[in-house]
């Protein structure tokens, strides 16, 4: 439920900065500014996926998906990382029109109050959001708290380029800053979609993790080796699957128990893991 406050709080900020941003750009005539209220926009486009995303990804496993449903998770990343895409696409094309036809900017002194409003209630919730990614190890959340974090750059970047209009009366810069802010989201959209697709793939774990599931398996003396440790990522869940040999003297109820320990220390070292364990007899090839 965590997951999901965080998620619709983000909703609610982006509703209210999308519509202080377009009011203010119309007034003003700022393709900088609008610039940003599309970016607010396909922000909120991408709280809402992610929300509903973390509400399907909870759902518990079923007949059509067996393995559950944490990797809808990961689509809403891949699917956000997207819609960033084509907000930038959208603000270098206004960007360019401004530049080719030209115009100036008024009323500026409304355009920095939104923006510096924008940065401060953005650096706010993606802070919050971030925190609570990390603490659910949510990878939409992560995406939704990343798209925030970039929209503080960018309403900072606007709100010094308006600076710099009002000073120098030299309006060109105001497309300028646009396209700056374009190309900023679009590093954004590929990391995004960078992380979103590893999992998706079935990427094994971070080389630190599979460091530990080794030192807990090699803790027990009973086990005398491992082999075939298979990991990966499904939207928050670890899935992890090793075959391990135990002395030919084990009992099945030792056996049992032992499993049974090994796969309660993992889940202690690495919360929401699903762990499968294969048991081969010493002397087996």
């Amino acid at each position: 439920m965590e997951k999901q406050g965080a998620a619709l709080l983000s909703v609610f900020s982006n509703t209210a900065l999308v519509l202080f941003k377009l009011i203010a750009g119309s007034i003003m005539g700022s393709v900088s500014v609008i610039s940003e209220a599309i970016h607010s926009g396909i922000d909120l486009l991408a709280s809402l996926v992610a929300y509903f995303s973390i509400k399907q990804a909870r759902k518990p496993a079923d007949s059509d998906h067996p393995f559950g449903h944490g990797k809808f998770e990961n689509v809403s990343g891949a699917f956000e990382a997207m819609l960033i895409f084509l907000a930038a696409a959208m603000i270098i094309y206004e960007a360019i029109k401004k530049i080719v036809k030209g115009g100036e900017v008024e009323k500026i002194e409304a355009g920095l109050l939104v923006m510096l409003i924008s940065a401060v209630v953005n650096l706010f919730i993606s802070t919050k959001l971030f925190k609570i990614a990390k603490k659910t190890d949510s990878v939409a959340l992560e995406a939704d708290a990343m798209h925030l974090f970039t929209d503080v750059f960018t309403s900072f970047g606007v709100f010094l380029g308006l600076i710099a209009i009002k000073l120098t009366h030299v309006y060109i810069i105001d497309p300028i800053i646009a396209i700056i802010v374009a190309l900023m989201i679009i590093k954004a959209s590929v990391d995004l979609t960078r992380k979103a697709l590893c999992d998706l793939v079935d990427k094994s774990l971070p080389q630190s993790e599979i460091e530990i599931i080794e030192s807990i398996i090699r803790r027990y003396s009973q086990v005398t080796s491992f082999h075939k440790l298979r990991t990966r990522k499904s939207g928050d869940r670890r899935e992890i699957d090793v075959h391990i040999k135990m002395r030919n003297s084990t009992t099945l109820i030792d056996a049992h128990n032992l499993c049974n320990q090994i796969e309660k220390d993992i889940k202690s070292a690495l919360p929401n893991s699903y762990i499968t364990i294969h048991i081969e007899p010493e002397d087996e090839k």
